[in-house]
């Protein structure tokens, strides 16, 4: 309408004038409803087809939607594993912090295998004081064998040297003997250093080995009964929470309630434009919306990032080949806008639905770049006309808690 009679002022009213005070036609005379259309048949044909063109150019370079929606995501509180409800610390629409304790479950299976953990690290360690006393033995026991062993091999060479002299108080079946016992005691003395080195390997090695595998069980253990206590995730408020004492979560089919960022939605819009405005849409535009939860104010964005591709393309695999004319409509070009200005998106509430105009600005091509005079005037006109849709949505603004509460019986 705006449009309209815009074109008006310039085609219809010159028309209407010069066919007044030239030919000297008046209105109810030679103008009727009747003779109207063929008086300013020239003014009325250059009014529609102008008023066309400058409809079509405004949506085209000054694009707008009223799939404006602040999406937010919410995390569901979920334990890590089926259990039944101990103890909740928390009630409904509870704000909580990153951190805080939400419900516990029960931990009795828990309790009982960190106990079994922490009862085989004693053990470990009770063997790591077992096997240094045993090591103090074994050099008692090699002393022992050393010393028995030198007895051994000093009586041998006495009675070789005895021997070898010819003396008859020695027999060569005597000498065989002192060797066999000389090769028993060396034996021995040798077993013994075995053992010692078995403990000390036992004491460098393996108890280590053991007492590590027995720590990392008990942290595994710990870690398991931690997870009974389930924790909230990042700041936020809880909703739809009503979890008592005995109830049983399950994190597949049974979530405890659902947590509510405490920034969810107040980072900004996203909007759905329509395809034929891809090659207007851009990074950097200046933008306004008007939101139904936010009526009659309007509130300055900027684009920060548009989406490269179109959902409404997308497949998902399966055993049918896809059939374009399955698709359901034409999909948008998803658009992100934020706030211009810091706090500037205050009091819009997470999920609400929008209408967002973008305005395309030539003002950095008409003062960096040598044009020619009808490509300015053209650029010109192009940020002139937005003139027109930021007018219109401005009215919308107006008009949008009337249309929503009276006209689709809102209240």
């Amino acid at each position: 309408m705006i449009e309209l009679l815009l074109c008006s002022v310039v085609t219809i009213l010159p028309d209407f004038l010069y066919r007044r005070f030239v030919q000297g036609k008046r209105i109810g005379h030679e103008i009727t409803l009747f003779t109207v259309w063929y008086e300013l048949r020239y003014g009325i044909t250059t009014c529609l087809a102008l008023t066309i063109m400058l409809f079509t150019l405004i949506l085209y370079y000054h694009p707008s939607t009223s799939n404006a929606v602040s999406y937010y995501r919410t995390v569901p509180v979920l334990p890590e594993g089926s259990g039944r409800v101990e103890e909740v610390f928390v009630n409904l629409r509870d704000k909580v912090k990153a951190g805080q304790p939400i419900f516990r479950l029960d931990s009795s299976e828990q309790e009982a295998a960190l106990e079994t953990s922490r009862r085989r690290l004693a053990e470990v360690d009770a063997s790591v004081a077992l096997a240094k006393s045993q090591l103090l033995v074994s050099d008692a026991q090699i002393g022992e064998a050393q010393s028995a062993y030198q007895q051994a091999v000093d009586e041998l060479a006495t009675k070789t040297e005895l021997m070898e002299r010819n003396s008859p108080s020695v027999t060569r079946r005597e000498i065989e003997r002192l060797q066999n016992l000389v090769n028993g005691r060396q034996a021995s003395l040798s077993a013994s250093v075995a053992s010692k080195q078995t403990i000390e390997t036992e004491i460098s090695s393996v108890l280590p080995s053991q007492k590590a595998s027995a720590e990392a069980q008990l942290k595994q253990a710990q870690v398991e009964l931690d997870k009974m206590i389930v924790r909230a995730g990042i700041d936020g408020t809880l909703e739809q929470f009503t979890l008592r004492r005995g109830d049983v979560v399950n994190p597949l089919m049974r979530p405890a309630g659902v947590l509510v960022p405490a920034e969810a939605g107040r980072w900004g819009l996203l909007a759905g434009f329509n395809q034929l405005e891809a090659q207007v849409m851009a990074v950097g535009m200046v933008a306004e919306v008007t939101c139904v939860s936010k009526p009659m104010t309007i509130i300055p964005m900027v684009v920060t990032n548009v989406q490269s591709l179109i959902a409404a393309g997308q497949v998902r695999a399966s055993d049918q080949l896809i059939d374009a004319q399955q698709t359901v409509g034409q999909g948008t070009i998803t658009v992100y806008l934020e706030p211009l200005f810091e706090g500037g998106f205050e009091g819009v509430m997470p999920g609400s639905s929008c209408i967002a105009n973008a305005y395309t600005n030539n003002h950095e091509i008409l003062a960096t770049q040598d044009l020619g005079t009808l490509t300015r005037v053209y650029l010109h006109v192009i940020d002139t006309v937005g003139l027109v849709h930021a007018l219109v949505l401005r009215i919308q603004a107006l008009l949008l808690p009337i249309k929503t509460l009276v006209f689709s019986g809102g209240h």
